[in-house]
């Protein structure tokens, strides 16, 4: 008799026999360029650290350093235990945009923030999501009046990673139809609409407009900026906009079930793209390492409401491997220490 089970509860093991492990340990040491620590304490880092080098991880980079006194006190930290495995970006406040001075007032902060030690900036998606104005309007990403700290980055030779929207699925009708259902169950806030705050075109459109703005100014777009499941787009766009890389943190399960079209891509941008994972959950890794490095056929994803769908290696050249894993990054974030890195 069928048993009656909610699409969460249903789970199946697949009785797939096919050859393949799991990776536990990149094949290169790797600069995670997308993590978020609030806590950078000398234990904390001792305690990370250890997880790193079972990992083969060579560099963190904190994208939430913050700014002013307490980024001083992360850097202090870092220059007290690990100062080469370790690295914050600093973080700007976009509230007060439309004060007179707001433009300089934040550049001149990110100077003293790269001076106290910060080697980017990291814009988090409240900007066009969260941000308003003085008088109570949405911040577009591209407003003219956040210019100066572009402009400030480009003067400083740091690298700026924003992430821009969500998942397109998260503005679509939550129906059968939505491959997000899930999540979007599981966490209703991250629902959108074209009037919450705007419609998902509209914000990724803001971005690229900054990104072809800001010539000189180099952006790591964040989650593939949410093209991962459309590459031959994302490809485009690159083509587009020579100023922008792309960060793999949070979709890997989307390069994972198109291994032959991702695997191409990789190769064809093999220089414009950088490792991340983004949340620090040291047992996830293993996953990127494997659909990254294997050329193993349908394994599992460690979270549901991300993907119910399985995974396939993508078995990278070692040269490709290598520009993801850390090269690309010590092209981009400047005083990072090469040592730490294979020096072929």
């Amino acid at each position: 008799m069928a048993q009656e089970m909610s699409f969460e509860e249903y789970d199946p093991k697949s009785t797939l026999v096919v050859p393949g492990a799991e990776i536990p340990r990149a094949k290169f040491p790797f600069v995670d360029v997308h993590s978020h620590q609030r806590d950078m304490s000398p234990e904390a880092l001792e305690r990370m650290l250890s997880d790193m080098d079972a990992l083969n991880e060579g560099i963190m980079v904190n994208l939430s350093g913050g700014s002013g006194k307490a980024l001083q006190k992360k850097t202090a930290n870092i220059a007290k235990t690990h100062p080469n495995r370790f690295v914050v970006f600093a973080n700007v406040n976009f509230d007060g945009v439309g004060e007179a001075d707001w433009g300089t007032k934040a550049a001149d902060q990110l100077e003293q923030d790269v001076k106290n030690g910060a080697k980017g900036l990291k814009v988090f998606k409240s900007l066009g999501l969260r941000y308003k104005d003085i008088s109570g309007n949405r911040l577009a990403i591209d407003d003219p009046r956040l210019d100066p700290v572009w402009a400030k980055c480009a003067a400083l030779g740091i690298p700026v990673l924003i992430h821009a929207a969500d998942p397109r699925s998260f503005w679509e009708p939550m129906d059968n139809a939505n491959e997000r259902w899930l999540e979007l169950k599981t966490h209703p806030r991250r629902k959108r609409s074209d009037t919450d705050p705007a419609p998902w075109q509209q914000l990724i459109d803001e971005q690229h407009r900054l990104f072809k703005k800001h010539k000189n100014t180099k952006f790591i777009n964040a989650h593939m900026g949410w093209y991962a499941n459309d590459l031959t787009k994302l490809g485009e766009l690159l083509d587009a906009m020579p100023n922008m890389s792309v960060g793999i943190a949070a979709v890997i399960a989307e390069l994972g079930r198109q291994p032959k079209t991702a695997r191409a891509f990789f190769i064809k941008y093999q220089d414009r793209i950088l490792f991340g994972k983004d949340s620090w959950r040291p047992k996830e890794f293993p996953t990127y390492f494997r659909v990254l490095e294997s050329d193993d056929e349908y394994f599992p994803y460690y979270k549901k409401y991300h993907a119910f769908w399985a995974m396939y290696g993508l078995n990278l050249p070692d040269e490709v491997l290598k520009k993801v894993y850390y090269k690309n990054a010590l092209q981009l974030i400047p005083g990072l220490d090469k040592s730490l890195f294979p020096e072929e």
